[in-house]
Protein backbone atom coordinates (compact mmCIF):
# COMPACT_ATOMS: atom_id res chain seq x y z
CA UNK A 1 0.00 0.00 0.00
CA UNK A 2 1.62 3.59 -0.99
CA UNK A 3 1.43 6.36 0.99
CA UNK A 4 0.70 9.41 -0.24
CA UNK A 5 2.10 12.83 1.72
CA UNK A 6 -0.27 15.41 1.19
CA UNK A 7 0.57 19.09 1.05
CA UNK A 8 -2.68 21.33 0.79
CA UNK A 9 -1.88 24.77 -0.32
CA UNK A 10 -3.75 27.99 0.61
CA UNK A 11 -2.40 31.16 -0.15
CA UNK A 12 1.32 29.80 -1.37
CA UNK A 13 1.64 28.35 2.15
CA UNK A 14 1.36 24.32 2.84
CA UNK A 15 -2.01 24.09 5.55
CA UNK A 16 -4.39 22.05 6.93
CA UNK A 17 -7.96 22.34 7.15
CA UNK A 18 -10.46 20.89 9.68
CA UNK A 19 -13.25 19.09 7.83
CA UNK A 20 -12.54 21.03 4.72
CA UNK A 21 -13.50 24.65 6.46
CA UNK A 22 -10.96 27.25 4.51
CA UNK A 23 -11.32 29.36 8.52
CA UNK A 24 -10.18 26.77 10.51
CA UNK A 25 -7.20 26.16 8.26
CA UNK A 26 -3.49 25.86 10.24
CA UNK A 27 -0.40 26.83 8.31
CA UNK A 28 2.83 23.89 8.87
CA UNK A 29 5.35 25.44 6.40
CA UNK A 30 5.64 28.36 4.51
CA UNK A 31 7.55 26.59 1.86
CA UNK A 32 5.82 23.82 0.45
CA UNK A 33 8.84 22.87 -1.41
CA UNK A 34 11.15 22.50 1.29
CA UNK A 35 8.29 20.70 2.66
CA UNK A 36 7.94 18.34 0.06
CA UNK A 37 11.52 17.58 -0.33
CA UNK A 38 11.69 16.48 3.73
CA UNK A 39 9.10 14.14 2.69
CA UNK A 40 11.28 12.86 -0.12
CA UNK A 41 14.08 12.84 2.10
CA UNK A 42 12.06 10.26 4.64
CA UNK A 43 11.61 8.28 1.65
CA UNK A 44 8.21 8.77 0.08
CA UNK A 45 7.38 7.59 -3.05
CA UNK A 46 4.26 9.50 -3.95
CA UNK A 47 3.62 13.64 -3.20
CA UNK A 48 -0.64 14.64 -3.05
CA UNK A 49 -1.07 18.17 -3.64
CA UNK A 50 -4.11 19.91 -3.56
CA UNK A 51 -5.14 23.60 -4.44
CA UNK A 52 -7.50 24.80 -2.02
CA UNK A 53 -7.84 27.76 -3.36
CA UNK A 54 -8.42 26.32 -6.55
CA UNK A 55 -10.87 24.28 -5.69
CA UNK A 56 -13.20 26.97 -4.38
CA UNK A 57 -12.06 29.46 -7.33
CA UNK A 58 -12.66 26.88 -10.28
CA UNK A 59 -8.95 27.32 -11.47
CA UNK A 60 -5.62 27.04 -10.58
CA UNK A 61 -4.31 29.34 -7.84
CA UNK A 62 -1.10 27.57 -6.58
CA UNK A 63 0.95 26.96 -9.24
CA UNK A 64 3.99 28.74 -8.49
CA UNK A 65 4.33 26.28 -4.81
CA UNK A 66 2.71 23.46 -7.07
CA UNK A 67 6.01 24.27 -10.04
CA UNK A 68 8.50 24.80 -7.05
CA UNK A 69 7.63 20.99 -6.01
CA UNK A 70 7.74 19.95 -8.48
CA UNK A 71 11.02 21.13 -9.93
CA UNK A 72 12.26 20.43 -6.33
CA UNK A 73 11.23 16.38 -6.28
CA UNK A 74 11.73 13.42 -7.96
CA UNK A 75 8.96 11.37 -7.26
CA UNK A 76 5.93 11.76 -9.25
CA UNK A 77 2.86 14.03 -7.81
CA UNK A 78 -0.61 14.01 -8.35
CA UNK A 79 -2.64 17.11 -7.85
CA UNK A 80 -6.63 17.89 -7.48
CA UNK A 81 -8.76 21.34 -6.94
CA UNK A 82 -9.57 23.56 -9.44
CA UNK A 83 -8.91 21.42 -12.84
CA UNK A 84 -12.28 21.52 -14.44
CA UNK A 85 -11.09 21.99 -18.36
CA UNK A 86 -8.90 19.68 -20.93
CA UNK A 87 -6.86 22.87 -21.35
CA UNK A 88 -5.63 23.04 -17.49
CA UNK A 89 -5.34 19.09 -17.47
CA UNK A 90 -2.52 19.32 -20.47
CA UNK A 91 -0.88 22.08 -18.94
CA UNK A 92 -0.20 20.36 -15.60
CA UNK A 93 0.99 16.98 -17.18
CA UNK A 94 3.02 19.01 -19.53
CA UNK A 95 4.80 20.68 -16.55
CA UNK A 96 5.66 17.45 -15.01
CA UNK A 97 2.63 16.30 -13.10
CA UNK A 98 2.04 12.50 -12.96
CA UNK A 99 -1.52 12.69 -12.08
CA UNK A 100 -4.46 14.87 -12.00
CA UNK A 101 -7.08 14.31 -9.81
CA UNK A 102 -10.87 15.33 -11.36
CA UNK A 103 -13.46 16.17 -8.66
CA UNK A 104 -15.79 18.31 -9.19
CA UNK A 105 -16.12 17.68 -12.81
CA UNK A 106 -16.72 14.08 -12.18
CA UNK A 107 -20.15 15.35 -11.03
CA UNK A 108 -20.89 18.18 -13.78
CA UNK A 109 -19.17 16.91 -16.59
CA UNK A 110 -18.24 13.12 -16.52
CA UNK A 111 -17.48 12.79 -20.03
CA UNK A 112 -14.28 15.45 -19.62
CA UNK A 113 -12.62 12.70 -17.35
CA UNK A 114 -13.53 10.11 -19.84
CA UNK A 115 -11.83 12.29 -22.37
CA UNK A 116 -9.01 12.72 -20.31
CA UNK A 117 -8.66 9.64 -19.27
CA UNK A 118 -8.56 8.12 -22.73
CA UNK A 119 -6.04 11.21 -23.66
CA UNK A 120 -3.62 10.06 -21.01
CA UNK A 121 -3.64 7.08 -19.89
CA UNK A 122 -2.81 6.55 -16.19
CA UNK A 123 -2.77 10.04 -15.24
CA UNK A 124 -6.10 11.03 -14.49
CA UNK A 125 -7.81 9.89 -11.25
CA UNK A 126 -10.89 10.74 -9.73
CA UNK A 127 -11.38 12.69 -6.73
CA UNK A 128 -14.85 11.67 -4.70
CA UNK A 129 -15.04 13.69 -1.48
CA UNK A 130 -18.44 12.36 0.56
CA UNK A 131 -20.42 13.55 3.45
CA UNK A 132 -22.54 10.70 4.88
CA UNK A 133 -22.15 8.81 1.56
CA UNK A 134 -23.20 11.44 -0.72
CA UNK A 135 -20.54 13.21 -3.12
CA UNK A 136 -19.41 16.88 -2.29
CA UNK A 137 -18.16 19.37 -4.98
CA UNK A 138 -16.62 22.57 -5.46
CA UNK A 139 -14.03 22.41 -2.23
CA UNK A 140 -16.53 20.31 0.03
CA UNK A 141 -19.02 23.50 -0.73
CA UNK A 142 -22.32 21.83 -2.61
CA UNK A 143 -23.30 18.46 -1.11
CA UNK A 144 -24.74 16.50 -3.69
CA UNK A 145 -27.44 14.06 -4.46
CA UNK A 146 -24.96 11.75 -6.02
CA UNK A 147 -24.05 8.33 -3.56
CA UNK A 148 -20.42 7.94 -3.31
CA UNK A 149 -20.51 4.13 -4.81
CA UNK A 150 -22.68 5.52 -8.19
CA UNK A 151 -20.16 7.96 -9.06
CA UNK A 152 -17.35 5.67 -8.78
CA UNK A 153 -19.26 2.75 -10.73
CA UNK A 154 -19.52 5.34 -13.41
CA UNK A 155 -16.19 5.43 -14.55
CA UNK A 156 -15.72 1.76 -14.53
CA UNK A 157 -15.23 1.54 -17.90
CA UNK A 158 -13.09 4.97 -18.44
CA UNK A 159 -10.00 3.87 -17.70
CA UNK A 160 -9.14 5.82 -14.69
CA UNK A 161 -5.89 5.64 -12.91
CA UNK A 162 -7.28 5.69 -9.32
CA UNK A 163 -10.21 6.87 -7.23
CA UNK A 164 -9.17 8.71 -4.46
CA UNK A 165 -11.95 8.87 -1.48
CA UNK A 166 -12.28 11.50 1.26
CA UNK A 167 -14.70 11.00 3.92
CA UNK A 168 -14.84 14.97 4.53
CA UNK A 169 -16.08 14.57 8.25
CA UNK A 170 -12.99 12.74 9.10
CA UNK A 171 -10.51 14.68 7.72
CA UNK A 172 -8.19 16.78 9.51
CA UNK A 173 -9.90 15.60 12.73
CA UNK A 174 -7.00 12.95 13.64
CA UNK A 175 -9.92 10.59 14.04
CA UNK A 176 -9.21 7.50 11.89
CA UNK A 177 -10.14 7.39 8.68
CA UNK A 178 -13.32 5.42 7.77
CA UNK A 179 -12.10 1.81 6.92
CA UNK A 180 -15.15 0.23 6.47
CA UNK A 181 -16.62 2.46 3.63
CA UNK A 182 -13.24 3.06 2.05
CA UNK A 183 -13.01 -0.90 1.64
CA UNK A 184 -16.37 -1.31 0.59
CA UNK A 185 -16.29 1.38 -2.67
CA UNK A 186 -13.07 -0.81 -3.09
CA UNK A 187 -14.82 -3.83 -3.30
CA UNK A 188 -17.59 -2.34 -5.50
CA UNK A 189 -15.48 -1.35 -8.42
CA UNK A 190 -12.20 -3.18 -10.01
CA UNK A 191 -10.44 0.77 -10.13
CA UNK A 192 -7.93 1.23 -7.57
CA UNK A 193 -8.88 3.38 -4.28
CA UNK A 194 -6.85 5.42 -2.50
CA UNK A 195 -7.84 6.50 1.03
CA UNK A 196 -8.30 9.74 2.23
CA UNK A 197 -9.41 11.61 5.81
CA UNK A 198 -8.21 10.83 9.13
CA UNK A 199 -5.66 8.85 8.51
CA UNK A 200 -4.21 9.38 12.06
CA UNK A 201 -1.70 6.68 13.35
CA UNK A 202 -0.11 3.76 12.48
CA UNK A 203 -2.60 1.54 12.92
CA UNK A 204 -5.14 3.41 11.14
CA UNK A 205 -2.48 2.50 7.72
CA UNK A 206 -2.42 -0.95 9.13
CA UNK A 207 -6.12 -1.04 9.03
CA UNK A 208 -6.26 -0.15 5.51
CA UNK A 209 -3.75 -2.40 4.61
CA UNK A 210 -5.47 -5.06 6.12
CA UNK A 211 -8.61 -4.91 4.21
CA UNK A 212 -6.24 -5.87 1.36
CA UNK A 213 -8.74 -4.09 -1.10
CA UNK A 214 -7.33 -0.33 -0.56
CA UNK A 215 -4.29 0.59 -2.81
CA UNK A 216 -2.98 3.69 -0.57
CA UNK A 217 -3.58 6.26 1.90
CA UNK A 218 -2.94 9.97 2.01
CA UNK A 219 -2.15 11.66 5.40
CA UNK A 220 -1.38 15.10 6.07
CA UNK A 221 -2.03 16.46 9.85
CA UNK A 222 -0.42 13.83 11.17
CA UNK A 223 2.90 13.49 9.31
CA UNK A 224 3.28 17.31 10.38
CA UNK A 225 2.02 16.75 13.96
CA UNK A 226 4.14 13.48 14.33
CA UNK A 227 1.71 11.66 15.39
CA UNK A 228 2.82 9.07 12.08
CA UNK A 229 6.58 9.32 11.91
CA UNK A 230 6.89 8.36 7.65
CA UNK A 231 9.85 6.85 7.50
CA UNK A 232 8.42 4.61 10.53
CA UNK A 233 5.26 4.19 8.45
CA UNK A 234 6.97 3.63 4.95
CA UNK A 235 8.61 0.67 6.98
CA UNK A 236 5.97 -0.88 8.09
CA UNK A 237 4.21 -0.78 4.74
CA UNK A 238 6.62 -2.01 2.46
Amino acid sequence: MILYPAIDLKDGQAVRLVHGDMARSTVFNDDPAAQARAFVDAGCQWLHLVDLNGAFAGAPVNAAPVEAILKACPVPAQLGGGIRDMATIERWLERGLARVILGTVAVENPDLVREAARAFPGKVAVGIDARNGRVATKGWAEETDVMVTDLAKSFEDAGVAAIIYTDILRDGAMGGPNVDATADLARAVSIPVIASGGVSSLADLQALKATGVIEGAISGRALYDGAIDLGSALTALA
